[in-house]
């Protein structure tokens, strides 16, 4: 029922003119579905509060509560459509009354990490692109049938959500950088291993996926849990910070969907933090992250760290080794050019990566990995607080080449995950000594010594694709010229 429903929603959301694009059909379900999720929440805590002979204090006002103006029920528990609002009586009240109200909570909420301030930060960020008051019932009535108040709910609608940001990352360039593909992240999940008790950070949190596989991890690894340990886990272990407004709205709503009520992710840009500022209290146990790559910063942004440089991806690295405890373990995807580059940048980064952190594990990924994006990745295992002595390589050849038909998937990753656990050599992997690399250049290129050769050089279809999204940069850049002449 769940997957017609979001199949009929995105139908009725192709008749928008301003909705174009699997994003765009991503954003339009995320706030109508985070009201839906507000509603059941609020007549949980209601009944909650009842139980206990305690009054409950409602987060919305009467007239913006789900059941009040999208889904006002008659006594058969079906939607009245005398009291339901529709045509442009409705979408007037969505743009010009709910809007207004909802943004204004971020103002008066006691502190970020209250559910208060994410209805304010979500409302002050997105905009109904819904113009139809038609379509918009349509679609609030299929939003109703919804129910994930039980965790089998939740979970069903947690795949299809997924399933959608998937879409999004199939969608083209700019939506690649919103997922990043689960079987490579649940692979970092099982090498970086997590415990209760231990704090998880992603400052490019993206559509959340490596906070969520990282719960889901973390759950299996802990079946029997304490309802304290629950806690910990809903309260005190998952971070992130997302600098676009759609992606942070998508965060919120899928970690939701995956059983964190009220999710820690702040709407900001990581990188204009300073990182003579981080103090110890603000690090963390676990960093997880797959940060964008090929971005360029301002003079500003890059005066916050020691090693400067343009690329978005190296200043997030260097917030990542920073923001990382002594002792703190980190998995993240970064080009694979970042190992062989000979600017003055690349090779400081690396030297700093090499002499901070014990640089254990370097995972080389294969072309078609990420899909719409024309780089090679890798994914760099550290642990911060000692040197690196060696660095043990495996060079992923899942056999095939992929693509969005033929995606990467769990069986590619196996061996690679069992092989990490004693760091093996294998036909596919082998260990570098540190003590034998250039100290000028601190070269870490993928040489596989058994036969794969050096595998940095890209593709000739990787670079004429990255032509291709460069070509449509600067007609972009171009086009907003013309139009200011």
């Amino acid at each position: 029922m769940f997957e017609q429903a979001f199949k009929n929603i995105d139908d009725i959301l192709r008749k928008e003119a301003g909705c174009t694009t699997e994003l765009d059909y991503t954003e339009q379900t995320s706030w109508l579905l985070f009201l839906k999720y507000l509603d059941g929440l609020e007549q949980d805590l209601a009944a909650e509060a009842a139980l206990s002979g305690k009054p409950y204090s409602y987060i919305l006002d009467a007239s913006a509560r789900w059941d009040s103006w999208a889904a006002p029920k008659g006594a058969d528990g079906r939607i009245d459509h005398n009291r339901a609002l529709t045509g442009d009586d409705l979408r007037d009240f969505v743009n010009q009354t709910l809007f207004t109200y909802l943004k204004s909570f971020k103002a008066r909420a006691r502190g970020p990490n209250t559910i208060e301030y994410k209805i304010g930060e979500i409302f002050g960020e997105i905009t109904n692109k819904i113009s139809s008051g038609y379509n918009m019932r349509e679609i609030i009535d299929l939003i109703d049938e919804l129910r994930f108040r039980s965790q089998a709910e939740k979970h069903e609608l947690s795949h299809l959500y997924e399933a959608k940001i998937r879409n999004m990352g199939n969608a083209g360039r700019n939506g690649g950088e919103y997922y990043t593909p689960r079987p490579l992240i649940r692979a970092i999940v099982e090498v970086v291993r997590p415990r209760i008790g231990e704090r998880v950070y992603d400052g490019a949190v993206g559509s959340a996926g490596f906070l969520c596989e990282a719960y889901e991890y973390m759950k299996r690894m802990h079946p029997q849990r304490t309802t304290a340990e629950d806690r910990v886990l809903q309260e005190r272990t998952f971070y992130g910070k997302e600098k676009k407004s759609l992606a942070y709205v998508i965060a919120i709503m899928n970690m939701i969907l995956h059983g964190i009520e009220a999710p820690n992710i702040l709407h900001t840009n990581t990188l204009t933090e300073n990182l003579a500022d981080i103090q110890d209290r603000d690090r963390y146990d676990v960093v997880l992250a797959n940060p964008p790559f090929g971005g360029k910063e301002r003079k500003e942004v890059q005066q916050n760290f020691p090693i400067r440089t343009g690329e978005t991806a190296f200043l997030f690295l260097q917030h990542f080794i920073k923001m990382l405890k002594a002792g703190g373990r980190g998995g993240v995807v970064i080009k694979n050019t970042f190992l062989s580059n000979t600017d003055n940048a690349s090779v400081s980064l690396r030297r700093l990566l090499l002499e901070s952190c014990q640089l254990h594990t370097v995972l080389d990924c294969p072309s078609g990995t990420f899909q719409g994006a024309g780089v090679k990745t890798v994914v760099l295992f550290f642990e911060k607080g000692a040197p690196t002595r060696s660095v043990w390589y495996y060079q992923l050849d899942p056999g095939r080449s992929l693509g969005k038909t033929n995606p990467l998937n769990d069986a590619d990753l196996a061996e690679f995950v069992e092989l990490q656990r004693t760091l093996a050599d294998s036909a596919k992997s082998w260990s570098v000594d540190v003590a034998g690399v250039d100290q000028g250049t601190w070269d870490l290129s993928v040489k596989n010594p058994n036969g794969g050769g050096d595998v940095v050089h890209r593709s000739p279809g990787e670079i004429l694709d990255e032509i291709e999204g460069l070509d449509a940069e600067s007609a972009n850049v171009l086009g907003r010229i013309r139009a200011l002449l």
